[in-house]
């Protein structure tokens, strides 16, 4: 299926614009000029009849015997009936040739206007009574006019204005159908411009960025495109860190345990079999503990491990923590010092809490200088853990939680993955973590309440 396009969407919706607003105005110019012509052919209707009853009233002086006034009577398709009480009607030559129904008696002070299917075509009417003077008694005497008008040459007018105010709108669209095509895809030539450049951008060449078109309308739209750029090339350095370090953490290990078996093997040292096994098992136990970690992270980064939340006890299970810290200090002449008092309880999950927990007071125990003290602080909106790191700087903290990085020698079982996996176990809590730099300290501050 063809997929739609923007010049034709553009068009389309002005095309029917046009229609609607064109139309819309010519029915309601061709109303009004309906109307106002409609009141103009009645305005001059009861002129031609109010002049005829003057002549009427001047001609009829008396009661003796007269011609019909004929003013008027016969120019223009125009004829009359007039009845005068006590005389026979009289009519115009040629006489009206239809009469309403209701004539003479509707016919009343306030003239009443109709419209009558005539032989040859409609007829305009105007009907209503005045007081004729008379020399005999009584002065004056009722009479009922009925004039009537050819209105052919006026519906051929009010015919010709609607073909016009009709066919204004339809020429307008039949321009706007042939022009606005052309001028919307003339338009739309910096988006075109704007995808060519777009072809030669991908993870094939990193670093490259668009440039602002200087256009109002698309500059957003590039500089959304680069932001997406920009994340594109971090997510692929991290990937290609993270597949570097991955393969270097593995290469290690199988390298460790292929020179242990084959110097065994050609040059025996004479250690016990249980201390081979045991040194094997420890190379074993690193790698495992790498992979479980980076299946960790994963599923933490991808949102698979979701934060299973449960009221927690909070001081007897951060002493836990703490006593598990206890014994690698001591190894490495650290101190541990604990101060503060937590909250009595958290609403959180043990087990990621203990993740970050554990990374980040494990991270400060093993890379402490020997006979420096890691200090604890626990209070109600969090814990700060903080230990020597003269060798740290600005620049280091920003790569903390960065898989496989590690500012001094690797230590036995530390494959850089543990500040990862606090920052993305903290993440999953909905609790904050970051580090500062003071005095030579480097200082892991873990709010409860987030960021």
């Amino acid at each position: 299926m063809k997929s739609p396009s923007l010049a034709a969407r553009i068009t389309f919706l002005l095309v029917v614009t046009s229609l609607v607003v064109l139309g819309g105005g010519a029915l309601v110019m061709d109303w009004r000029m309906d109307r106002a012509m409609e009141g103009r052919f009645r305005e001059n209707l009861l002129t031609q009849a109010q002049a005829l009853t003057t002549v009427v009233e001047v001609e009829q002086a008396s009661d003796a015997p007269r011609p019909p006034p004929g003013l008027l009577a016969s120019e223009g398709g125009a004829s009359y009936e007039l009845r005068c009480a006590g005389l026979p009607p009289q009519r115009s030559a040629p006489p009206p040739p239809v009469l309403p129904l209701d004539w003479p008696q509707a016919a009343g002070a306030t003239p009443r206007f109709a419209n009558l299917a005539g032989p040859r075509g409609r007829l305009g009417t105007v009907m209503f009574a005045f007081e004729e003077p008379s020399v005999l008694s009584p002065p004056t005497r009722s009479c009922a006019l009925l004039f009537v008008q050819d209105r052919r040459s006026f519906d051929r007018l009010l015919t010709s204005l609607d073909w016009i105010l009709t066919l204004g709108p339809l020429l307008a669209l039949v321009v706007a159908l042939l022009a606005v095509p052309l001028i919307v895809r003339r338009g739309l030539r910096p988006v075109r411009a704007l995808v060519e450049r777009m072809r030669d951008i991908g993870p094939h060449a990193p670093g490259q960025r668009l440039a602002m078109s200087g256009m109002r309308e698309l500059d957003p739209l590039v500089g959304r495109f680069n932001d997406v750029l920009v994340r594109m090339d971090e997510g692929l350095a991290r990937e290609r860190q993270f597949a570097s370090g991955l393969a270097h953490e593995t290469r290690t290990r199988l390298a460790e345990l292929r020179a242990l078996t084959e110097v065994e093997s050609r040059y025996p040292s004479g250690r016990s079999l249980a201390q081979i096994l045991g040194e094997v098992g420890q190379i074993g136990a690193e790698l495992e503990a790498t992979v479980a970690a980076l299946l960790l992270l994963t599923r933490l980064q991808s949102g698979l491990e979701q934060a299973q939340r449960q009221s927690l006890e909070l001081a007897p299970w951060l002493e836990r923590q703490w006593q598990r810290q206890r014994a690698a200090a001591r190894e490495r002449s650290v101190s541990l010092a604990i101060e503060g008092t937590p909250p009595a309880s958290l609403h959180t999950d043990p087990a990621l809490l203990e993740v970050v927990l554990g990374n980040l007071l494990g991270n400060a125990c093993a890379y402490a200088p020997a006979g420096d003290t890691v200090h604890v602080r626990s209070h109600a909106h969090g814990i700060d853990i903080d230990n020597a790191a003269a060798g740290l700087d600005a620049i280091d903290l920003e790569r903390f939680g960065q898989r496989f990085w590690r500012k001094q020698p690797p230590h036995a079982g530390h494959a850089g993955l543990g500040l990862a996996l606090a920052h993305a176990a903290a993440q999953a809590l909905g609790v904050q973590l970051r580090f500062e730099l003071r005095d030579g300290r480097v200082y892991a501050l873990l709010d409860w309440h987030g960021a």
